[in-house]
């Protein structure tokens, strides 16, 4: 082997354990070094950073903010209506040291499956906690119950260096057995309330119809009260006139009446009268023939 030859050896190998002992440490990570499963040090700084080669190595976990869905959880509330609630927390491992002392080699996943853990207890013990009604779990006050879900969640998670940053609940639900019972009684609910709708509306046109009619009743006397006044005024003005004219002239009158007379008595071109011929009512019947003989 050349001398040459021994250099370039060597120089890769000087290249390999350099290469071997500098890592970079992302600023949206920390990393442990640790020696035969044991923490030597920490490094939060992003940037170059050295290692023991072949005899340390390096963990790194995420230092973002990180989402987890929990499992539906079914609580129930202190009105025992239960509920199916859906939450899901944003979390961030705060200590790498304690996490790595808490999970082992389990990393994130293991960390997650604690997390749950601790949540749905949390969320239980929360929702169903004294006061707290499933109509408090739906309505705006709900704020209320994340903001305690969230700070009991974090000091309990604390042991595994990570941080609750917040929790919130998606959705909240009826168990699937009670929908039936539910939806039932919604839709009585509503039948209940159309029926009285109804029930209204028909008094409302009853009442109308009522006064429909009794509006009726009174334009129909006050026009047959006018209509009778008219009426007996009018036979008062044509007695008057009748009576004015009798006084002027009664001969006349009387001719008047029994022509009025004749021509009701006589109607058509059949009628037949079986009278005495004495009879007044051929008085002037009687002078218009001698008048005519004359």
């Amino acid at each position: 082997m050349t001398k040459g030859t021994i250099s370039l050896v060597a120089l890769v190998g000087v290249l390999f354990v350099i290469l071997s002992s500098v890592f970079i440490v992302d600023e949206r990570e920390k990393a442990l070094v640790l020696q035969f499963g044991q923490i030597k040090s920490v490094k939060e700084d992003p940037g170059l950073a050295f290692k023991l080669p072949f005899i340390q190595e390096v963990v790194k976990y995420d230092d973002r903010i990180l989402a987890l869905d929990t499992v539906p959880t079914e609580v129930t509330p202190s009105d025992d209506r239960r509920l199916v609630v859906d939450a899901f927390a944003r979390y961030r491992v705060s200590d790498v040291v304690q996490f790595r002392q808490a999970v082992g080699v389990g990393g994130l996943r293991a960390a997650e499956d604690r997390l749950e853990g601790i949540l749905n207890p949390v969320i239980r013990e929360v929702l169903g906690s004294e006061g707290v009604t499933s109509n408090t779990i739906l309505s705006a006050d709900r704020a209320q119950l994340m903001q305690r879900i969230t700070t009991q969640a974090r000091a309990r998670a604390l042991p595994l260096g990570l941080e609750v940053v917040d929790v919130r609940l998606k959705q909240t639900n009826l168990p699937e057995q009670n929908l039936d019972a539910t939806f039932s009684r919604m839709r009585a609910e509503r039948e209940r309330e159309a029926a009285d709708e109804i029930a209204r509306g028909e008094e409302a046109a009853l009442r109308v119809r009522a006064q429909a009619d009794r509006t009726v009743v009174e334009l129909v006397s006050e026009a047959q009260k006018t209509a009778d006044i008219s009426r007996g005024e009018a036979d008062a003005r044509r007695n008057a006139i009748f009576a004015d004219a009798y006084g002027a002239d009664e001969e006349f009158f009387e001719f008047r009446r029994s022509l009025d007379a004749y021509e009701k008595a006589i109607q058509g071109s059949n009628s037949t009268l079986v009278i005495n011929p004495d009879n007044a009512f051929f008085d002037y019947l009687k002078s218009d023939q001698g008048a005519a003989a004359n």
